[in-house]
């Protein structure tokens, strides 16, 4: 692409987690319309937003390459943006398709009460989500700076180095923590009650790493 080897190996690893995240969305997206259970759905649905989220954000960094004149090549670039764009489209879809069939049922007056601890519970799912996008988002923007740090083998490691790798770490430990919280409450085996209690250690840590 006619880029330095930095800004290359960074378009790289963009450019995989675009591919990862479309096969993901894809895979989400036959869930949404394979299942019949009404909870089911909406959880498929949320996990479909949260990964549109994520493609977007790859694609504004995409954006900015393209317009970039230090790259040359920017087929690849094009080719991603293009993917992307195509999700969002069906992600639009998925989305009216929802609102529509809400609408429906409350024109027709069969909208069914929500039953407070099915919110709580939607709310709460919701709110993990948005935490493991957060450090997921964390993690790559501390793997591009990782890219980025280099040292002269037998070197003591910069203490820059060492922190992102033992943040990288961490964040992916609490990512597993927090996805094994989600499926103890999709099973009832926890309650929102329950997890709201690390919610304020887990938003200030969220924050301190931003």
């Amino acid at each position: 692409m006619g880029a330095s080897r930095k800004l290359q190996g960074e378009i790289d690893r963009v450019l995989k987690k675009v591919q990862e995240g479309v096969d993901v969305f894809d895979s989400i997206w036959n869930k949404v319309y394979d299942t019949e259970n009404a909870n089911q759905k909406e959880k498929f649905e949320a996990d479909l937003k949260k990964e549109i989220k994520k493609l977007q954000r790859y694609r504004d960094q995409i954006k900015t390459w393209i317009q970039s004149s230090e790259i040359k090549d920017k087929k690849a670039l094009m080719d991603a943006r293009k993917q992307i764009e195509r999700e969002m489209e069906r992600f639009k879809v998925c989305e009216k398709e929802t609102k529509t069939k809400a609408f429906s049922k409350e024109g027709l007056g069969q909208q069914p009460k929500t039953d407070p601890r099915e919110k709580a519970k939607a709310e709460t799912r919701d709110w993990l989500n948005s935490v493991v996008s957060d450090l997921e988002n964390q993690i790559d923007n501390f793997e591009a700076e990782l890219e980025g740090l280099s040292f002269k083998k037998g070197k003591q490691r910069p203490p820059r180095l060492v922190h992102l790798e033992k943040s990288i770490t961490r964040h992916k430990a609490h990512i597993k923590k927090l996805e094994s919280i989600l499926r103890l409450l999709d099973n009832d085996e926890l309650s929102p009650e329950q997890v709201n209690d690390v919610k304020d250690f887990l938003e200030d840590y969220v924050e301190r790493n931003q």
